[in-house]
């Protein structure tokens, strides 16, 4: 078969391969399959014209593939709008220190905060021991004066005793300070002094009778001087009997009956400290409140002064008196007035909403934040009392256009 050299066209055509076993009919198939030839420049614009239509018809396709994707993936806006009706309400987002987001006319500004109770309290035991009864729990409610714990008081019980011991001691001998001698000891006194005279005067005479014997040599030295040194002992016995007799006969004296005195006061003061340990092992609830946290168990060595061991019992806090913290941005401080009406929704419950009223300004700002620390005082209904605001919850705070019309 003669073949001869196409020229080189741009016109895309099937190459017919070299017969590679001599195959006649293989290579006429081949050939049958070749496009048509044309001379000159004519042949190569027909190619090119191919290209272009090929490149137009995939591009048609393609943005025909796109507008049926969009079309299939874009809700209709009756699903848009059922979509939106359903969708659940959400918190608004988080924010700075403060955020205006007037929604409605009658609010000036928006801000977020934290609730805090206007009163928490660290309860601690006032004297040091180990508790040996626990009678709280976690949100519990308890009044003013109710017990919550117990310390073991058999060292406080017998200091108290001790000193019950040492007051009466002192209260006796006041007393027989102020009573003075009964007469049956100022009459024995008097009868002993009286012995003691008689006695003096036997004896002196003793003496002065040794005296003339012993000038006329009858009677030794040591004769006479025992019975002079028998006289001088008597002469001082009933000097001392007189002068105690007379003590008695005036009465104590008015310093030694302010000494006792004193040292009955000392001692009362001494059993009212024993008796406030020991009334203080029980442990009482300061203030009506709930429960927040237990810092101790049973078995706790607590000592409000140590530095080992736990030195509170628990912390409460009255959960009806509750503010949101805030803090509002320079900027913004204006539309914020003591005695402004809010509204309060908790991050948590979002559909409840609390009146309340800004209570305080905080005298000092913010450096770091450039914002002013603001105190809104909640009205908490008695029976949500603890059960959806609680210490430390998130909160949106409202600051409407109003005051309480008092003077908060």
């Amino acid at each position: 078969m003669n073949t001869r050299e196409e020229p080189t066209s741009p016109t895309p055509h099937l190459a017919a391969p070299p017969p590679d076993n001599g195959d006649e009919e293989l290579s006429q198939r081949v050939q049958s399959l070749r496009l048509p030839q044309h001379a000159g420049s004519g042949g190569s614009a027909g190619g090119r014209v191919g290209w272009i239509l090929c490149l137009l018809l995939a591009g048609s396709t393609a943005v025909l593939g796109y507008l049926l994707y969009v079309e299939r993936m874009t809700p209709a806006p009756e699903q848009v709008e059922q979509a939106q009706s359903n969708a659940p309400s959400k918190p608004p987002p988080a924010r700075g220190p403060s955020e205006a987001t007037a929604s409605s006319g009658n609010v000036a500004l928006e801000a977020k905060g934290h609730i805090i109770p206007a009163h928490q309290i660290l309860v601690s035991p006032k004297v040091g021991g180990m508790v040996v009864k626990m009678r709280i729990i976690e949100s519990q409610r308890v009044k003013k004066g109710d017990v919550l714990a117990e310390l073991e008081d058999t060292e406080y019980r017998a200091d108290r005793d001790r000193a019950k011991a040492v007051l009466e001691a002192a209260k006796q001998q006041l007393a027989e300070l102020e009573r003075g001698f009964r007469p049956e000891e100022i009459e024995q006194a008097r009868a002993e002094l009286a012995e003691a005279q008689v006695q003096l005067v036997q004896l002196e005479a003793d003496h002065k009778r040794a005296a003339e014997l012993l000038s006329k040599r009858v009677l030794s030295q040591e004769q006479y001087d025992l019975a002079l040194s028998k006289f001088k002992a008597m002469e001082r016995r009933v000097q001392r009997l007189q002068l105690a007799l007379e003590l008695m006969e005036e009465g104590p004296r008015i310093e030694r009956i302010n000494i006792a005195r004193a040292q009955v006061g000392q001692a009362e003061a001494e059993l009212t400290k024993a008796q406030w340990r020991l009334d203080n092992c029980i442990i009482r609830a300061p203030v009506s409140g709930t429960i927040l946290e237990k810092n101790a168990e049973e078995g706790s060595l607590v000592n409000p002064i140590a530095m080992q061991g736990f030195y509170s019992l628990c912390e409460m806090a009255d959960l009806s008196d509750l503010e949101v913290e805030l803090k509002i941005l320079e900027r913004e401080i204006s539309k914020v007035f003591k005695g402004q009406k809010c509204k309060v929704r908790a991050d948590a419950y979002p559909d409840r909403v609390y009146e309340g009223y800004v209570s305080r300004l905080m005298p000092t700002a913010d450096r770091g934040k450039a914002a002013i620390p603001v105190r809104v005082k909640v009205k908490v209904p008695a029976e949500e009392e603890g059960v959806y605001l609680k210490p430390d919850m998130g909160a949106l705070v409202s600051f409407l256009n109003e005051g309480l019309g008092i003077g908060d």
